[in-house]
């Protein structure tokens, strides 16, 4: 079986190995026929992929697509990640033997995977968190549910001092490190 330099470039120093902990996105596909197995595992920043690691139990063929997909996806946005193809992925790898074709179908679909696993996720944290308020002035006091209308940055019923969320943008304690609307602990300075 010959392959392209690429490939062997590839397979003996694949980039991007490994787990990325806290992933936004996971993707797993496998074939029982040869046994081929990959996980991509994606970091999402403004709708781009930030990071990009995989694993992958299977043949020299397999371990070179994966890298040459995670290679290919990075910085990408989401759409233009989707848009990655075997086909494309056997070009840029500069061809594959027939017989190992359906490698390059498992990398692109496992970065898919990661992809529709991310949007899963988040139409599920959407969905679980109250809608942000377009307009300031109808956002609520999130710990008496006082009406904050001209009042942003302090609650007359409760007398607390607030402040704007570096996350999501609504109000929270001042010098609070959780947010009750989203509940994120990171403060922005």
């Amino acid at each position: 079986m010959i392959y392209s330099e690429k490939v062997m470039e590839h397979f003996q120093n694949p980039r991007n190995v490994g787990v990325l902990k806290n992933a936004d996105g996971v993707g797993q596909v496998g074939n029982p026929v040869c046994g081929d197995m990959m996980t991509f595992y994606i970091k999402v920043e403004d709708d781009r992929i930030a990071d990009v690691r995989f694993q992958t139990f299977g043949c020299g063929a397999a371990i070179a697509v994966s890298s040459m997909v995670s290679e290919m996806a990075l910085g990408k946005t989401l759409e233009e990640a989707m848009e990655i193809s075997n086909k494309s992925v056997a070009e840029e790898l500069g061809g594959l033997p027939k017989n190992k074709l359906h490698c390059s179908n498992l990398g692109a679909d496992a970065l898919h995977k990661a992809i529709e696993n991310y949007k899963k996720r988040q139409k599920a944290t959407k969905k679980d968190q109250p809608a942000k308020s377009a307009d300031k002035a109808k956002c609520y006091c999130p710990y008496c549910e006082g009406s904050l209308e001209g009042m942003e940055g302090f609650c007359k019923e409760c007398q607390i001092e607030l402040e704007e969320c570096g996350e999501c943008g609504m109000p929270k304690r001042k010098g609070a490190k959780e947010c009750p609307h989203c509940g994120k602990t990171k403060v922005i300075v």
